[in-house]
């Protein structure tokens, strides 16, 4: 088995604002990471990325008007730039409505502080950008605010424990040092996988260490990411390295989209749009916290006992829920939270489709 090794400090070649965005500066993000799909050079890309933030910089105001219409006797809204997209989801609260810039600096306090390997990298206005290309689909808008407050926690709270730096004895605790890291430390191989070269050939020059907000590895996950994000990630996996928008935009891409199509999505695991069969029953997975780990991690987290990766990924949870004012008590029952005895999904014989 190839397994991740450590993260390792950021090439940090763009600084953005973190002022609050305004709904031009949302708009023209999702472009210029649209544009990728067509941008080959980097340097031109960080070109574009920077006069698209100054454009934005200028821009002022927030449409958040909520637009209703029936479709085939469904109800479908739109709200400004968070929920540009006809959606049911699109009729609820956003996730700029119960998750604000002062929570996500609770939330990750210290991914700034000198000792940070990703310093400046990580910030609100690029979550809640790459956000906005999914609330239309459900991600944080799915049933009413304490759900979507609970998937924020869960979502976050797996990527916290993916890229801490965070230790027994750190300042603030070990739980406040998510977003230490945007990439792999010191990686020990290029994750080049030949068995993939049809379809997801290595580009020659490049490595495919574990780079994002939930760490994306090997060539074949690179290039299935660059396919549904449109951008070309199978040649340049580093811009996952150089801009958080898209970082972002590919965590929240592997949290809503499943790893093979019989199977769910942590998304629909963790809301309850997902219902086991009898073979998930008999493997102890359901719809709880626990089953995400399974789908996201598999073997490497679950149906190994009470590990440390796991322990560590649910009390990352576990805190945010306290930060978010919801409380560990609406986390449900130990067993909800663990897979420490579920069957993995998806048992891994070489290199994994998952993020770990």
């Amino acid at each position: 088995k190839k397994k991740k090794t450590s993260y390792c400090p950021p090439l940090k070649l763009i600084g953005l604002s973190r002022s609050s965005l305004s709904a031009l500066q949302l708009i023209l993000y999702s472009i210029v990471i649209k544009a990728m799909v067509t941008i080959r050079s980097a340097s031109v890309f960080i070109l574009v990325l920077l006069a698209a933030s100054t454009l934005a910089l200028v821009a002022n105001g927030e449409d958040k008007t909520i637009k209703v219409k029936k479709v085939k006797g469904k109800k479908v809204c739109t709200q400004g730039w968070e929920c540009v997209w006809w959606s049911e989801y699109c009729c609820n609260e956003t996730i700029s409505d119960y998750f604000q810039v002062y929570q996500f600096e609770q939330l990750f306090a210290k991914r700034n502080t000198p000792v940070a390997h990703a310093v400046g990298f990580w910030d609100y206005q690029s979550f809640i950008t790459a956000a906005a290309l999914y609330e239309p689909l459900g991600f944080g808008t799915t049933g009413g605010k304490l759900m979507g407050q609970k998937e924020m926690a869960a979502f976050l709270g797996h990527v916290a424990s993916k890229t801490s730096c965070g230790y027994g004895v750190a300042t603030g605790g070990p739980l406040a040092w998510g977003l230490c890291y945007n990439r792999e430390m010191s990686p020990s191989q290029s994750y080049c996988d030949e068995t993939w070269k049809f379809k997801y050939p290595c580009s020659p020059g490049a490595e495919y260490y574990g780079r994002g907000a939930l760490p994306i590895y090997w060539n074949f996950n690179y290039g299935a990411a660059g396919e549904a994000l449109k951008a070309d990630l199978l040649n340049h996996p580093e811009y996952i390295e150089q801009n958080a928008t898209l970082a972002f935009q590919a965590a929240i891409w592997r949290w809503m989209t499943p790893i093979k199509k019989a199977q769910p999505s942590a998304h629909d695991i963790f809301v309850g749009n997902w219902k086991p069969t009898k073979n998930d029953t008999l493997s102890k997975r359901g719809p709880t916290f626990g089953t995400t780990m399974n789908v996201l991690y598999g073997e490497y987290t679950c149906g190994q006992g009470d590990i440390e990766p796991m322990n560590n990924i649910v009390s990352h949870y576990l805190y945010f829920l306290d930060l978010l004012g919801i409380g560990r008590e609406d986390a449900g029952p130990n067993e909800e939270l663990s897979c420490a005895e579920q069957k993995a999904f998806n048992p891994s014989t070489a290199p994994t489709s998952s993020s770990s």
